[in-house]
């Protein structure tokens, strides 16, 4: 199978929406930035040729002003809280988790206030009220102090809603039981879907193949007026295939008239 033809189920599922009217809409997430880098400088780069915003899901004890004067000059930049420290606080046998309920809810909210306060202050012009769990969970007990602080919408990995049937071998959503507690008052929840990333095999690109199928199944299942389809990044530790992957993504959904590249912002508001 060629490369462009394992993009054809994509374009074909776009072009249907085209002929009846209807448009998707995608948002990029990017985890764990702090530093102005050769790879950050890439992806934004990459995005930038196309038009494509980027979310950007900011370590907050660990950057400094260097990141913020890096992006300063840089359009289409959306700064969210990725946690605090991005520190590991549940025991060996679990999965990781910094936000989790193996601390005292005081404790762990207080250190949301600061990274929050913290990236506010460094990003004044492209920080976004968006609080972006590590590793993607978070303990629901945590949710109703976030709009306190002033978050108004959270981002983990997985569908907004509860499927109404099993998932035909789709991602289990590493949110938990997170999605059951929404809607709720004051919070929006705007996921990624989508992870390029092989984290339990060869920690590179996944098969391009098997991402498209990803993306084919939410726009399938997504409610186009009100969600979009979320991808999820991390520049870091992108091989070869993965900037072939995306620049691949960008180049076909840019020009396609049944979609759109949205800031998070916009999602959020929404």
């Amino acid at each position: 199978m060629t490369e462009t033809s394992i993009w054809q189920p994509m374009v074909d599922r776009l072009d249907r929406l085209r002929a009846a009217g209807r448009r998707a809409d995608f948002w990029l997430r990017d985890d764990d930035a702090v530093a102005p880098t050769a790879e950050l400088d890439r992806l934004v780069d990459l995005a930038d040729r196309f038009s494509v915003p980027v979310t950007l899901a900011v370590i907050p004890a660990h950057t400094s002003g260097e990141l913020s004067h890096y992006l300063a000059s840089r359009d289409d930049i959306s700064i969210a809280v990725h946690g605090w420290t991005h520190q590991n606080h549940a025991p060996p046998a679990e999965k990781r988790q910094e936000l989790g309920g193996h601390r005292p809810r005081e404790v762990v909210l207080d250190e949301l206030g600061r990274g929050y306060s913290h990236l506010r202050v460094l990003h004044p012009s492209s920080f976004i009220p968006l609080l972006v769990p590590p590793w993607n969970r978070i303990d629901p007990g945590l949710l109703a102090g976030l709009p306190a602080i002033g978050f108004m919408a959270l981002s983990v990995f997985g569908p907004e809603r509860s499927p109404s049937k099993p998932d035909d071998g789709a991602k289990t959503m590493k949110s938990g039981s997170i999605t059951s507690a929404f809607p709720r008052p004051g919070l929006s929840l705007v996921n990624t879907h989508v992870d390029v990333m092989d984290w339990h095999g060869t920690r590179g690109c996944r098969d391009h193949r098997e991402i498209i199928q990803d993306i084919v199944r939410r726009l399938d299942e997504m409610n186009l007026a009100e969600e979009a389809v979320g991808i999820l990044t991390h520049h870091l530790v992108h091989d070869e295939s993965v900037w072939e992957f995306l620049s691949r993504l960008f180049e076909l959904t840019a020009a396609h008239p049944a979609c759109r590249w949205r800031r998070v912002g916009d999602l959020i508001a929404r």
